[in-house]
């Protein structure tokens, strides 16, 4: 039933069981947490005498810890010890490619998680859903081209946590669990970035993925209109003025380009192309040539056939589990529990294509068997049941 040769990413948004008016500022929810755990193994304050009828010990009469520190739990030591044993060997896809909810953020940008937390379920983020914002999750589906669809892989991660970012993850366990050799990866423009370009091209599988025209998103001259000499390694600008090399920007992993400025300040168009007195500049990126060559795939009829294949393949399943099998919101908190009831219903998905693979899924009508034969005799039908 499973085809391999060609893999379809997406994903989508799935509400948690949790009200967005529950969000509280994170360093208190943080803080209670850490108390009770610290007192949970204490017994409740009794109310009157105890056993015997003698009376219960006064606080004066207990015997406290030393120089006033408080103790921990005597079981916090022996539990650490077997929690890490066990956390070893196990496959560790959302915490190695940082998925979980308290990882930094990048940068100056502050999510909304950094310093809000739901105390019903803390691995919730808010997310745009439909006309308002709620708590919730995205779940992810890696699906086979073959005309069955099964689900090879999902995934569900806070909602706060960009959908391109568990692709090469995906990949890499379909490609380990299921033995599998993809010939190409399919997914929309969230998965057109730089890291997954690169990634699956250097794995041998063609990226068919539409790349972010970033020349939309400003009023000025886009990097299309220029065009790049590999031999002088610069770039000429519509009006024939050179951009040679100025500096390379390692963390960005691109090398910057700039015209004479005395050029762009006497160049008649100088208003369409930028508002620098220091001249235009142009960033090319270390990995140009994986990104040329999609751009070359993206000319093609395969990478045409494939979009087109894209945008019924993984949708309705995503539809069916919503409206058929309860993933509309999750019922589970927590980011392991949801997952479970993202496997459950993926898995659930999976075997209603085998029932009817493999001819299990018929059902009889109320009256007995579909099958009318005609009669012997008289030349009339007559439905056999």
């Amino acid at each position: 039933m499973v085809w391999g040769r060609e893999l379809y990413f997406d994903a989508t948004k799935v509400e948690a069981n949790a009200a967005l008016d529950s969000l509280v500022p994170r360093f208190y929810h943080q803080a209670k947490t850490h108390v009770a755990g610290l007192f949970a193994d204490d017994p409740p304050p009794e109310e009157g005498r105890g056993e015997g009828g003698a009376a219960p010990p006064s606080p004066g009469d207990r015997p406290g810890p030393p120089d006033g520190l408080l103790r921990l739990p005597a079981n916090e030591a022996s539990t650490a010890e077997p929690a890490a044993q066990e956390g070893q060997g196990r496959w560790s896809l959302l915490e190695t490619r940082r998925l979980d909810p308290c990882r930094p953020s990048v940068g100056s940008y502050q999510r909304t998680s950094d310093w809000r937390v739901s105390p019903t379920d803390p691995d919730a983020t808010p997310l745009w859903s439909g006309a308002e914002t709620a708590l919730g999750y995205h779940d992810h589906y890696v699906v086979d081209g073959g005309k069955a669809r099964v689900i090879l892989a999902t995934l569900v991660t806070p909602a706060d946590v960009m959908e391109n970012v568990p692709l090469r993850d995906l990949l890499w366990r379909v490609r380990f669990r299921r033995k599998l050799r993809p010939h190409q990866v399919t997914g929309d423009t969230t998965y057109g970035t730089i890291e997954n370009v690169v990634a699956v091209e250097d794995a041998g599988i063609r990226a068919y993925v539409p790349l972010p025209d970033f020349d939309r998103r400003t009023p000025y001259y886009g990097q299309s209109r220029f065009t790049y000499d590999a031999e002088s390694d610069a770039y000429r600008c519509p009006q024939g003025q050179p951009l040679r090399r100025h500096t390379a920007k390692l963390a960005d992993e691109v090398v910057v380009y700039r015209a004479e400025a005395a050029a762009c300040n006497a160049c008649p168009v100088k208003a369409a192309c930028t508002a620098s007195d220091r001249g235009r500049t142009v960033r090319r990126s270390f990995h140009a040539a994986y990104l040329e060559r999609v751009r070359g795939y993206h000319a093609t009829e395969a990478y045409a056939k494939a979009m087109r294949k894209r945008r019924v393949w993984v949708e309705p399943l995503f539809a069916e589990a919503k409206q058929w099998h309860g993933l509309a919101r999750f019922r589970l908190r927590g980011l392991e529990n949801a997952n479970i009831q993202g496997l459950l219903v993926a898995a659930g998905q999976n075997l209603k294509r085998f029932l009817a693979a493999t001819g299990w899924g018929r059902r009889h009508a109320p009256c007995g068997s579909l099958v009318a034969l005609p009669a012997r005799s008289g030349g009339s039908a007559t439905l056999v049941g």
